[in-house]
């Protein structure tokens, strides 16, 4: 009796599919098992990462409010800058507005001007837009195409006359009596008086009839000086001034 070996042999066939199946199937599921044991950790470490990160937020804002607290204190204990300004203005002398350190001077003082490099009594005026100064035997002329001027002014301890030639910056007029104006030249001067150390525009004009040859107006006080007319000469003498010529 012959056995049909063919059926058998396809069973076996069958057979040994399905238990290599069943093998490479078991051989996946660790991998599986590791990937997914993996992701786990990776999620557990971001948790901590979130966790830590919203600790040093909060330590962050902690020591923003700490720091907050110290300037307040520090603010409230300590004096102010202008305290500290006023405090040391009072240590510049008396004639220093301890308000706001503006220098103090009085209705009457002596200027240093330069040109010609000589001190002068001079009336300090704030109703006055502009310094003025006294000048006589005016001539106009000019020197490369530009306007000058040449003119006299008075030397206080001898009474010689001194000539000065100075470049005109502009012209103003001026009203005088009887609705009559004056158109005035306006020349540029360096005045040394007490600290204050400026070059400004001076009015020439004749002031033969006042007792003062130099008048100084707002274009030099202005933001720099107060002005008591109670007080005269708050200034020092500066003994001519031979430190302040020009080098």
């Amino acid at each position: 009796m012959e056995i049909d070996t063919l059926p058998i042999a396809q069973a076996f066939r069958n057979c040994l599919l399905f238990v290599l199946t069943l093998f490479i199937l078991s051989g996946c599921n660790p991998r599986e098992n590791d990937v997914a044991t993996r992701e786990a950790a990776v999620s557990a470490r971001e948790a901590e990462l979130v966790t830590l990160f919203a600790e040093l937020l909060n330590q962050k804002k902690a020591l923003e409010n700490n720091q907050a607290d110290e300037n307040s204190i520090t603010a409230r204990t300590s004096p102010n800058a202008d305290n500290k300004k006023n405090m040391g203005a009072e240590k510049q002398g008396d004639n220093i507005d301890v308000k706001d350190a503006r220098i103090v001077l009085g209705g009457i003082e002596n200027v240093y001007l330069d040109p010609p490099g000589l001190e002068f009594g001079a009336r300090i005026d704030t109703g006055a837009q502009t310094s003025s100064l006294n000048a006589i035997d005016m001539i106009n002329f000019e020197r490369d195409g530009k306007p000058y001027v040449k003119f006299h002014v008075f030397n206080a301890d001898t009474g010689e006359k001194i000539e000065l030639t100075r470049r005109i910056r502009r012209y103003v007029r001026v009203k005088e009596q009887e609705n009559e104006s004056q158109r005035r030249p306006v020349v540029k001067m360096r005045v040394v008086l007490a600290n204050i150390d400026e070059s400004i525009d001076f009015t020439l004009v004749d002031r033969s009839k006042f007792k003062h040859q130099i008048l100084i107006g707002r274009n030099f006080l202005r933001d720099l000086a107060i002005v008591d007319v109670s007080k005269a000469y708050t200034a020092s003498k500066t003994d001519n001034n031979t430190d302040h010529r020009p080098k």
